[in-house]
């Protein structure tokens, strides 16, 4: 077991990780943070999304002493203050993005980097933000309409 040592959602953590562990497992087990779902456990389905340094990343493919240092955003990071939702989250809830739920955290994740990249992304900019979140439920129109949605809400400081 090795010492390591990253932020997640703000938070410095210390945990010991067996060398062979990835990200998913160490936020999962040992950390707590059950947002973070593990689909195919191979990169294909982007179920296990996180922000690592604001980038999306499979956490099922990323080895856990790789996090050292780095800052991790996970679904739970998201929310604000008071449990109030960040306008990407409450955009999916309106919208009907959000449906059996399971894709959802990694979809709001990638969705949430695209949008501190590009403030009002085209519908093909938010598929290409998506590619690598796969979903069974809604078509991924009701989607790419939650991403819109939260394109359009006004920034306020509060927002992060």
């Amino acid at each position: 077991m090795i010492e390591c040592s990253f932020h997640v959602n703000g938070e410095l953590v210390r945990v010991h990780v067996n060398p062979r562990k990835r990200l998913i497992d160490v936020l999962r087990d040992s950390l707590g943070l059950l947002g973070t779902k593990e689909g195919c456990g191979n990169g294909e389905c982007g179920a296990c999304t996180v922000l690592i340094d604001g980038r999306p990343m499979n956490a099922c493919l990323f080895p856990a002493l790789e996090a050292g240092g780095r800052h991790i955003t996970t679904i739970e990071g998201l929310v604000r203050p008071g449990g109030k939702l960040s306008p990407v989250q409450q955009a999916f809830v309106d919208r009907g993005g959000i449906q059996c739920g399971f894709c959802s955290p990694g979809m709001i994740l990638s969705a949430t980097a695209l949008l501190e990249r590009d403030a009002a992304p085209s519908d093909e900019a938010i598929r290409d933000a998506l590619v690598g979140n796969l979903c069974r439920c809604t078509g991924y129109a009701q989607i790419v309409e939650s991403v819109k949605a939260a394109a359009a809400t006004p920034k306020r400081s509060s927002d992060g």
